[in-house]
């Protein structure tokens, strides 16, 4: 296979939750949702190619996740003033190189890396 395609599964404590906050709060959009009666197990979330899958179904898991995200040189540039916005919390930070960096309501982390930041600092 020549294309690899992946996507990446965030261990949370409520699905429903974490949905309100990346629809609401961060631009993604539900795909598709899997319950089991009233109670969401898994659900899907995407924004311009970037999908997330949500599971609670393994709670001690739950708010370990780290994932990168690479954004344009403009959207990079407008994230913090988009953030600032929508009323989500972030921090300027590094792992190599300068990123800005959100936590999801269960603490899974995103890392904005920025995109002129070569690393080595």
């Amino acid at each position: 296979m020549a294309n690899w395609y992946t996507r990446p599964v965030l261990f949370v404590g409520d699905v429903e939750r974490s949905l309100r906050f990346y629809v609401g709060e961060l631009g993604f959009a539900e795909r598709w949702r899997h319950a089991e009666g009233a109670k969401v197990l898994v659900a899907q979330a995407d924004r311009e190619g970037c999908e997330i899958i949500f599971s609670c179904q393994w709670p001690e898991k739950a708010g370990n996740g780290m994932l990168f995200i690479s954004l344009s040189h403009e959207a990079f540039a407008d994230l913090p003033d988009r953030l600032t916005q929508a009323g989500v919390v972030f921090r300027e930070g590094s792992w190599g190189y300068r990123c800005i960096i959100v936590a999801d309501p269960d603490g899974n982390e995103l890392y904005f890396p920025a995109p002129d930041d070569k690393g080595g600092t």
